[in-house]
């Protein structure tokens, strides 16, 4: 029985999203562009904590998770024996929704959410409409047949051929990809020091 996902969204504009967070969280060419008008949080000094809490923020918008569900991964990679910080990056990046965007089948998480819940995509063969799936080393995530027929997808995924990472393979014939391993923490994109949001849960527990 298929699930019915009723998803909450982070509902401020993007543009205005990263500006506020003075870090390009969404990776739009044009989404600094009128960033240096003093809206920026880290424009104007900001004590330990507020750092802290600037990054915890960052890390959210990057991969577009709400403050309850973001609070689970932070306690689950605190009781993980490695380093905390490694620990957190790697579950919010094994997200489908987020291999869904390293694959290339999307412009942004936010596109690739919207398409693992409108039910495009197969994990080892099964439909999952679920955005925080974890995807395990070796899933295969695909696109459905039906879906490659649309043109804004099959040119996405085609167009990013060159612009992969490590720790995914794609396979351009099939539409899919798989995530071979995971990822390094210096093999992930992300301008976040991760440490600090974890000494600002840290305090909170």
């Amino acid at each position: 029985m298929e699930m019915i996902i009723i998803m909450a969204k982070m509902r401020t504009p993007r543009f205005k999203l990263c500006r506020r967070l003075g870090l390009n969280v969404i990776g739009h060419p044009n989404a600094m562009k009128r960033a240096n008008n003093g809206s920026a949080r880290n424009a104007k000094k900001l004590s330990a904590y507020g750092v802290q809490l600037l990054e915890k923020q960052r890390l959210r918008a990057y991969y577009g998770v709400m403050e309850k569900q973001f609070s689970i991964y932070v306690k689950k990679a605190l009781r993980d024996k490695e380093q905390t910080g490694y620990s957190l990056i790697k579950r919010l990046e094994c997200r489908l929704d987020n291999i869904v965007y390293r694959l290339g089948f999307a412009n942004s998480v936010a596109q690739a959410r919207q398409m693992v819940v409108h039910g495009h995509f197969l994990v080892n063969g099964s439909k999952v409409n679920i955005p925080s799936f974890n995807v395990n080393i070796g899933d295969i995530v695909s696109l459905r047949e039906k879906s490659q027929k649309n043109e804004t997808f099959k040119n996405n995924f085609l167009s990013n051929i060159l612009n992969t990472y490590p720790y995914v393979d794609k396979n351009e014939n099939e539409f899919s990809g798989t995530l071979s391993r995971y990822p390094l923490r210096s093999e992930v994109p992300i301008e976040i020091n991760d440490s600090l949001v974890v000494e600002f849960y840290s305090k909170l527990s």
